[in-house]
């Protein structure tokens, strides 16, 4: 059997401002109504012989990838939470020693979650050609029939010669991203494939490979697992046993090195959406080759892509440009130097700004937040609680809030007590009190909460008790890195 694997613990950084660490490109709706990882469940549905679906995740993005994954399907076996990211090797070997204690010689068919496949048809057939080879004993790995000699690619180079009726391949190398003169040499060649980074093999064959070459790992990933422990939907990993772990990909942890390592052709519209010149090769163009999404207004531009998600964006006489506007940041950037957005996310990862982490519109497991307006001592926010959410009981050390009901009824504790609100009413919670917000109705909750006092920094939060289990990320000590509420 068949046990998909989705790895969701990218960022997306060459994708901001719409791609941001706690919101990242495969829990986005980039191409269709549908996010990322939302398509790369759906495409599974063309498979034969496919067991539930197992996906590992950052675990601050555990509520979001729950929802987007319920909402498409019932046929899911766990999420797996990575306390750091360690690259795709060590997720590669906990979703092994998962699947092996589920099933009988399962055989891992590990998905990043934020490819396009244009043809379900054609990647149903690939996967089923080396299914046969993954069986046998072989790691089998996609690659791309190139559409032409791409440089933000790594390559894989195959023995296609003298081989036999196996519609998979021996690997002969591994190669890292080429020049524009060698990687047009890579195509010419016909032996060279773009490299995928997905995967088809035995658990069991993969943790063999995995001792043999780098038993360090292995060992980590194996006390990561086993010392794990369930919370709601979810599987922790070992903080400090996974954190110790040393961080490699599954190419090179194991499939340079490995004598079994195949490949099979793939040949089904893919491709990553590593840079928004992707989005912009990959969506409709207008008569002048343009892409353009939201409120935009163009004169005399082509060839580029233009994406307003909060206002009226207008763009005069320019060529081969991405613009991209969201709330709080606009990127401008000529299409070809749109790897460099990278470096721009580094730059706001040192200066500790808040755009490389969140959008203002931050979703929680009981709703959202958008923060409206912040100054020196006050921070307004609008609220959504679902219907039958709630908030977690919780107290600040350095801020009073006051909370107006827009819409819907409110159920809120402060101390000792509880008060129902309904619209145009308001309360005030006062600094250092415990309290909690709960939609009892059958609505979304609609508040405004005015936030003031001498900090308003979001990890000013102590929960005592919270129904998704997020006092640990809180830690309670007024000291945690997730945002409050």
């Amino acid at each position: 059997m068949i046990i998909p694997v989705i790895l969701s613990g990218g960022a997306g950084t060459r994708l901001w401002p719409l791609s941001r660490a706690l919101y990242p490109k495969q829990l986005l709706p980039l191409l269709t109504e549908k996010t990322m990882l939302q398509e790369t469940v759906l495409r599974l549905g063309s498979l034969d012989n496919v067991g539930q679906v197992c996906c590992i995740c950052n675990e601050q993005h555990r509520f979001l990838v729950a929802e987007q994954l319920h909402a498409v399907t019932g046929n899911i076996d766990g999420i797996i939470l990575e306390p750091v990211g360690r690259n795709t090797a060590p997720a590669a070997a906990v979703a092994a020693l998962y699947a092996l204690s589920k099933h009988e010689q399962p055989v891992l068919l590990l998905l990043p979650a934020d490819h396009v496949i244009r043809d379900g048809e054609a990647f149903a057939r690939t996967v089923a050609a080396g299914y046969a080879e993954a069986v046998s004993g072989s790691l089998v790995t996609f690659g791309i029939v190139p559409a032409g000699p791409e440089t933000g690619y790594g390559y894989i180079r195959a023995q296609q010669q003298g081989s036999s009726d196996s519609p998979c391949y021996p690997v002969l190398e591994f190669v890292e991203k080429p020049d524009r003169a060698t990687a047009e040499r890579y195509v010419e060649s016909g032996d060279y494939f773009w490299n995928s980074g997905m995967f088809l093999f035995r658990a069991d064959v993969f943790l063999r490979e995995l001792e043999l070459l780098n038993p360090e790992m292995l060992a980590f990933s194996r006390q990561a697992y086993e010392e794990a422990v369930a919370d709601l939907d979810f599987l922790r990993l070992d903080s400090a046993a996974f954190t110790a772990c040393p961080a490699d990909s599954i190419d090179y942890a194991v499939m340079e090195k490995t004598s079994h390592a195949v490949v099979a052709p793939l040949d089904a519209g893919w491709n990553d959406v590593g840079a928004w010149s992707a989005l912009w090769e990959l969506n409709e163009h207008d008569e002048a080759s343009n892409v353009l999404k939201g409120d935009v207004l163009v004169q005399d531009v082509r060839n580029s892509y233009i994406h307003a998600t909060s206002r009226l964006v207008a763009v005069v006489g320019v060529d081969d440009q991405i613009i991209v506007e969201t709330p709080d940041a606009v990127l401008i950037s000529s299409r070809d130097k749109v790897q460099d957005v990278k470096a721009i996310v580094r730059r706001l990862q040192q200066s500790k700004r808040v755009e490389a982490e969140n959008h203002r519109l931050v979703f929680r497991p009981w709703g959202s937040y958008e923060t409206v307006d912040l100054a020196d001592r006050f921070l307004v926010k609008r609220i959504i609680v679902k219907p039958g959410a709630a908030l977690s009981l919780q107290k600040h050390f350095h801020r009073a809030e006051h909370w107006i009901v827009v819409k819907g009824t409110a159920q809120i504790t402060i101390a000792d007590r509880q008060i129902t609100l309904g619209e145009d009413q308001s309360t005030y919670i006062p600094l250092g009190s415990f309290h909690r917000l709960e939609n009892p109705g059958r609505i979304p909750l609609e508040l405004i909460e005015v936030q003031t006092g001498s900090y308003l920094g979001e990890d000013d939060i102590v929960r005592v008790d919270d129904r998704y289990g997020r006092i640990a990320d809180a830690g309670n000590t007024g000291e945690s890195r997730t945002p409050s509420d």
